[in-house]
């Protein structure tokens, strides 16, 4: 599955579903996003059940204000719509699997206690 631009519009829906997704958000005066892109893509033909998504932030300046993304290129790992994962900066092909495989093995049970506790503690 190759990769596919979304859009403010589309980003909820996409990384709130089941599973794995990863936003690639990019711009095409950038040359890091410009070096990343072909890796992100070979991940996404790796890994078919994973969603990669990727944003222009030029196109959707909106969404990146939203998401406070300072630096491109920046990557977020969503799995069953939690934020799992947020760096700025392009991954080379070997880090990107490793981050691939750390979500996999995430025991999301364990993920939704945290934050689950960690939203308590701030309500007190």
């Amino acid at each position: 599955m190759a990769t596919k631009n979304i859009t403010l519009e589309q980003f909820e829906q996409t990384v709130s579903a089941e599973g794995i997704t990863l936003v690639d958000f990019w711009a095409d005066w950038c040359q890091p996003c410009k070096r990343f892109a072909p890796v992100f893509e070979e991940a996404s033909e790796t890994h078919p059940d994973i969603t990669f998504a990727k944003v222009d932030t030029e196109a959707e300046q909106e969404l990146a204000q939203q998401l406070q993304i300072t630096a491109i290129p920046t990557l977020m790992a969503f799995r069953d719509g939690i934020l799992v994962f947020s760096q700025a900066g392009a991954l080379p092909a070997k880090s990107l699997e490793q981050l691939v495989d750390g979500v996999r093995e995430l025991d999301m049970d364990d993920v939704r206690k945290q934050i689950a506790e960690h939203e308590e503690s701030h309500h007190h």
